[in-house]
């Protein structure tokens, strides 16, 4: 094949740390609070705008309440669950390395004694129907390491007795997240608004404030993970006091990402975005021949942390090893052509590609980089025919 010439405008495809929204520049963090504590009425009310943007770009209901906590998704989630799980049986549910996580810690660090799994390989969703919504249930809306999703809230009933612990961290601002379900959700900002890392948001439902006022967990409780003071909610949290000292160029960062959104459209124009560049990838792989979604049912692939795996004949015909190798192999290539970075597969997950898809990613750029990727393909076949002959 020839090579292609032109380049992608901006080569990042991770899926986390993602790319910043378009045209950013450090130029728009000019105001943010450079050494003022973040107690100070400029600092709360940076952190309070942080959190009012959020509740308008995602429409959250005035019932959920949204507070900016430590240690990004995985802080945000973890709090939750060791401070209100416990109070009964859990059903925790996994088809990917994240979910798997949020299992194993159920199970060997909160000890849950009535615990029930169910999971799925790469690539497939358990069968959600089989869940008992008056437990408590974990799971990851998006498996950003499979690039599957939860396609729908129907299995969540409305009067469950259980609450929804619900991972969210590459699926909102790219998906309607269905709130009524949702008593728990987490996310963190360096996924689809393209943030910086180190924190989470964690979003409660009326239901999940009750269970923090109402029941207290048999196990210690870290200081950096206490909601709670003499059993009441500690409201301060949810208007930007947070319980450690954020970074104020982060929440700086977060706040221009939002009035991004805003600016463009809002949630719609932000789902829009990142269907668009799905979109583009399955008109793709529908010609190209050698390579396939991870995720083979359409109605539960991702449009975020897309992921493939190669298909060709005599890739799948190589060994374990090999077909890794292959994998970053056509991984490097692209980095040293600074056409895409950071696309491989996680480390857990089916040898491949994953393809962030979020809607700070250009659709244009999407497609500049199918046609590398088709090239750079095409080179190492030719490479292996060669060595075969």
């Amino acid at each position: 094949m020839t090579k292609p010439n032109k380049k992608t405008n901006n080569p990042c495809f991770s899926s986390g740390p993602t790319a910043k929204r378009p045209d950013f520049t450090l130029e728009a963090l000019k105001d943010a609070a450079f050494g003022r504590s973040h107690r100070s009425k400029l600092g709360k009310s940076k952190l309070k705008e942080a959190i009012d943007l959020t509740r308008e770009v995602l429409n959250i209901p005035s019932t959920h309440l949204i507070g900016i906590v430590p240690a990004s998704d995985t802080g945000a989630f973890e709090m939750a669950m060791w401070t209100m799980l416990g109070e009964r049986g859990v059903d925790a549910v996994s088809w990917e390395s994240f979910g798997e996580g949020w299992v194993n810690d159920a199970e060997k660090q909160l000890k849950i004694k009535d615990l029930r799994k169910f999971s799925a390989p790469y690539g497939e969703l358990p069968n959600l129907n089989e869940v008992d919504i008056d437990r408590d249930v974990l799971f990851t809306w998006n498996g950003t390491t499979s690039g599957v999703k939860v396609n729908n809230a129907d299995w969540i009933k409305a009067d469950r007795k259980g609450l929804t612990f619900c991972d969210a961290t590459s699926a909102v601002f790219a998906m309607e997240m269905p709130w009524d379900k949702l008593d728990v959700t987490t996310y963190s900002w360096q996924k689809v608004m393209g943030g910086e890392a180190a924190h989470g948001i964690l979003i409660l439902s009326t239901r999940a404030v009750a269970r923090l006022e109402s029941y207290k967990p048999s196990w210690p409780l870290p200081k950096i993970f206490r909601l709670t003071s003499k059993d009441k909610l500690i409201a301060g949290i949810f208007e930007g006091e947070t319980i450690n000292t954020p970074s104020m160029l982060a929440v700086e960062d977060c706040i221009d990402g939002l009035k991004w959104a805003k600016s463009i459209g809002g949630l719609k124009a932000l789902i829009e975005r990142s269907n668009n560049n799905l979109t583009a990838l399955e008109k793709w792989v529908a010609k190209a021949g050698w390579i396939d979604f991870l995720a083979k049912d359409k109605n539960i692939r991702s449009n975020t942390s897309i992921c493939f795996e190669i298909v060709a004949p005599w890739y799948k015909a190589l060994g374990s090893e090999e077909q890794q190798n292959i994998a970053k192999e056509l991984v490097k290539i692209l980095e040293t052509e600074k056409v895409a970075y950071d696309i491989g597969s996680y480390r857990d997950a089916p040898a491949g590609i994953r393809i962030w898809g979020g809607a700070t990613v250009e659709t244009s750029d999407i497609e500049i980089l199918t046609e590398w990727l088709d090239w750079a393909f095409a080179e190492i076949e030719a490479k292996q025919k060669a060595k075969a002959a």
